[in-house]
């Protein structure tokens, strides 16, 4: 049996995307900072059928994240696909003039080593299966940078280069790595950009397996 991970679950999009693949009949580990949360969550898929279990890590800490996959796979079986959509932190949005090289250390630990340090937690048991999808979930900024966010400006963008490498290199091995853009905000209702359809969407990416870069939304919308 084999699973999904959703680094960065939280009650919108991370819950619609568990629920969504749950369905499929997939175990799902949450991986976020806040254990209590998870442990709703959880405790919420429960109900739904879904077996899922709380992994409590900060993304900026790769080791952590790294254990905290290890135990995901251990005990809810390989991870076949990987989710990275953790939320950035507000003071990762400064304007460029105003960014200094150490704030942007905290972007890149976070759209950087944190992908970076999953994907080589995961990699090793997707080889092992044969197949596997990680799905890089970013925003608007990560195709067109703006002035006044800067530090996801410069993350997101490196975040993507590594992602289309890994596309590239993976593409073979029947591994799939695909990043979904959605600009602006997750919104309740959106025909686009509801936490539900973009659950839907991610599901389509990963069972359709084609292209790199999907957008939930017109750049402009």
């Amino acid at each position: 049996m084999s699973s999904i991970a959703i680094v960065g679950a939280g009650p919108g999009l991370g819950a619609a995307v568990a629920r969504r693949f749950g369905r499929e009949g997939h175990r799902v580990a949450l991986l976020a900072r806040d254990a209590d949360r998870l442990a709703a969550l959880a405790e919420e898929l429960a109900g739904l059928g879904v077996e899922a279990r709380g992994y409590p890590c900060d993304v900026r800490d790769p080791l952590a994240l790294a254990g905290a996959l290890e135990r995901a796979g251990d005990e809810l079986g390989t991870v076949e696909i990987l989710q990275y959509s953790p939320v950035p932190q507000r003071d990762f949005m400064r304007p460029v003039l105003e960014t200094t090289h150490a704030d942007l250390l905290g972007p890149v630990e976070f759209s950087v080593y944190g992908p970076v340090a999953a994907v080589q937690q995961v990699l090793p048991g997707m080889r092992e299966l044969g197949r596997g999808t990680v799905l890089l979930v970013n925003g608007g900024t990560a195709v067109i940078p703006h002035p006044d966010r800067a530090g996801t400006s410069v993350a997101f963008a490196a975040e993507s280069a590594y992602g289309h490498l890994l596309h590239d290199a993976l593409a073979g091995e029947g591994i799939h790595v695909a990043q979904l853009v959605i600009p602006g905000a997750i919104v309740e209702g959106h025909a686009r950009k509801d936490p539900a359809v973009l659950a839907d969407t991610l599901w389509a990416i990963h069972r359709d397996r084609h292209g790199f870069r999907h957008y939930a939304d017109d750049l402009d919308g």
